[in-house]
């Protein structure tokens, strides 16, 4: 990806270095693919800047992978990437975000449930000077139960923890500076967290409210029990941000503290030995056992977790890795020169 704002240029010239990339990821969303290529490209021709549009097919089992390979043999600024398999939404914005060749780059759902027509009022933001214009579904269409009453108390925890005040992490709809995107790696699901881990590094974050559709075709990849694994997310964003850079001050305070406690109930528990002469393990064993098992596996387990998400961000960043294995990737065929050149 490239840095910085190009001029602005129109987007019908062939050949153009592109300002403006589109990165859509797409599993099984063959109903949903034609109508949303053609009011992309009505869009970005209005907008009138060199641009591309990357689809991440993240091994879809229906036929949205031969449709894109259609389209992309007729739109030279269209390119398709295949994942080897189903690596998820996270690895397939990546995958996108990795090739995009745009100083702006804009990702959405592949499901029509935001509208291209709301591009423009992102632009706008970023255009302000901001470096993430945020999409925020001011008027969510989806169950109360499932849906919007966990995402408000996701995404109010999530402010709090990352201190980054917007009130819709989840939407994939949002628009980047490039270089923003550079600093970010992404691995798990923690797409939906780009503007909070952009914050470490001072981007600037706009909000913009986008239009809410309801889904065209299907129905929705996540249910309920995604819950969890946002608040799993959540208190990882919440330890990244906070003690990336300085683990012992989490990991020291639990430690003496647990430390701390258990020479306490030691010392307590040899006093009322020496004093009483009771057997300890007659009189207290079980309760003592049950309550340092639980304190020390609490411990242990939460420490676990946190130390393995930080290995995980040394492993990918340190040795360039990434979190998922491209097939193939197709553009439009490029036309022989006279004398078969090419």
């Amino acid at each position: 990806m490239s840095g910085g704002l190009g001029p602005v240029a129109v987007s019908g010239i062939l050949g153009a270095v592109p300002t403006l990339s589109i990165v859509v990821p797409i599993h099984n969303e063959e109903p949903c693919i034609l109508p949303l290529y053609d009011r992309l490209t009505a869009v970005l021709e209005k907008i009138r800047r060199p641009y591309e549009i990357l689809f991440v097919d993240d091994a879809s089992t229906d036929r949205s992978f031969d449709l894109l390979a259609n389209l992309v043999e007729t739109d030279p600024r269209l390119k398709v990437i295949r994942l080897r398999r189903n690596f998820g939404q996270t690895a397939a914005l990546a995958a996108g975000f990795d090739e995009s060749q745009g100083n702006i780059v804009i990702s959405l759902d592949g499901d029509l449930q935001h509208a291209p027509e709301d591009i423009p009022a992102l632009l706008e933001k970023i255009d302000e000077g901001y470096d993430i214009a945020s999409g925020w579904r001011k008027d969510r269409l989806d169950n109360a139960v499932t849906r919007k009453i966990p995402s408000r108390i996701a995404n109010w925890l999530m402010a709090k923890a990352s201190k980054v005040d917007l009130r819709d992490f989840g939407t994939t709809f949002k628009a980047y500076r490039a270089e923003i995107l550079k600093d970010v790696n992404l691995y798990g699901e923690l797409h939906r967290f780009i503007p909070a881990l952009a914050s470490f590094y001072g981007a600037r974050i706009a909000e913009v409210p986008i239009r809410n559709l309801p889904r065209a075709n299907g129905g929705s990849h996540y249910g309920l029990g995604r819950t969890f694994r946002v608040a799993f997310d959540i208190f990882t964003i919440w330890f990244l941000l906070k003690y990336f850079t300085r683990p012992m001050h989490f990991f020291g305070k639990w430690g003496l503290l647990s430390a701390g406690s258990g020479s306490l109930v030691l010392l307590g528990l040899a006093a009322e030995k020496i004093w009483t002469g009771v057997d300890m393990v007659q009189a207290h064993g079980p309760l003592m056992l049950a309550g340092a098992l639980a304190q020390v596996t609490g411990v242990i387990l939460f420490c676990t977790g946190l130390l393995g998400e930080v290995l995980t961000r040394t492993y990918f960043e340190s040795q360039g890795r990434r979190i998922y294995a491209v097939r193939e990737i197709r553009t439009r065929r490029e036309e022989k020169a006279a004398g078969g050149a090419r």
